[in-house]
């Protein structure tokens, strides 16, 4: 009985490895990306690039184990999940309380460590955000933040929020 169900284990094992998800991947830079809109210095994309990308973009860089089924469709899950909650390549779309709200969100994530998430860096430990990576983003997202016009309300809002 046990060699029958390693068996039909196996078989479905093997069978899953053709069902594979579409890879994250662009042909080329979207129109839409965070630079067609902003000002992204060189050392500040380097970081993203390297710790951001593969999950808030719609370029991943994909590992040899994506190959392997149900792994590629345990990534896919992820990538899709961290596309919806911020896209570097669609953040051009943005409307300005919305940009301004996710660089909030950079600035606290990068500040409190919790980005790239731990599952991330068990293998791609140089993605690691260093304290001078986190304050580097954290610096310039509420520097380009500052430079979004808030939309009416939101400022008399933010201020009576700083008074208390």
């Amino acid at each position: 009985m046990v060699r029958k169900i390693l068996i039909a284990l196996l078989v479905i094992l093997v069978l899953i490895q053709f069902f594979r998800p579409e890879k994250n991947q662009a042909s080329g830079m979207s129109p839409n990306d965070i630079t067609t809109k902003y000002a992204v210095p060189a050392n500040v994309q380097t970081v993203l690039k390297r710790s951001c990308y593969d999950c808030h973009s719609n370029n991943t860089t994909y590992p040899w184990y994506n190959n392997i089924q149900p792994v590629a469709w345990w990534l896919s899950h992820h990538i899709d999940e961290g596309k919806r909650e911020l896209n570097f390549s669609e953040f051009a779309t943005y409307q300005p309380k919305r940009a301004r709200h996710k660089l909030d969100e950079i600035e606290e994530v990068v500040n409190e460590g919790s980005m790239p998430i731990g599952s991330y860096l068990w293998i791609h430990g140089d993605a690691k955000v260093t304290p001078e990576d986190a304050k580097l983003l954290a610096d310039w997202a509420k520097g380009l933040k500052n430079q979004i016009p808030a939309p009416a309300g939101e400022e008399e809002h933010e201020h009576h929020h700083e008074e208390h």
